[in-house]
């Protein structure tokens, strides 16, 4: 048996052999981006203008106009949170704080109840459009 056919014998009964490797240096912070900065890859970091990443936040409207309460009465104000099917919006479309989106999915669901709103939108409730 030579020394080669050793090794693979070392290694197939589990001794884990790694081949030796230089250490490694620091050397200090890479001027290279995460791709690579090379001919034709743009302006380096330092002369690239910064821009604000992402889109600017939006304001709560109840929260810009400090309305404390929200209520169910206001029919015209509770209609600009209800979808064309009749769904109470999403925080994300409404642009509602947490506090005042449930404050509005009360004073809707309150509103329904008094008939205020209705449950469905109009012109599904004559087709018949239902659960099957």
């Amino acid at each position: 048996m030579n020394q080669s056919e050793t090794e693979n014998e070392t290694t197939a009964v589990g001794e884990n052999v790694a081949p030796a490797s230089p250490p490694r240096r620091f050397e200090g912070p890479s001027t290279e981006g995460p791709r690579g900065a090379g001919p034709g890859r743009g302006p380096s970091d330092e002369e690239r203008p910064r821009r604000r990443m992402g889109r600017r936040r939006r304001v709560c409207i109840m929260c810009a106009d400090k309305i404390k309460v929200v209520d169910y009465k206001n029919v015209n104000f509770l209609r600009r949170f209800i979808s064309d099917r009749g769904r109470i919006e999403t925080r994300r479309r409404t642009s509602a704080c947490a506090k005042h989106q449930r404050a509005l999915a009360s004073a809707i669901k309150r509103a329904r109840h008094l008939a205020l709103l209705p449950y469905t939108a109009e012109h599904l409730r004559g087709a018949g459009m239902g659960h099957r």
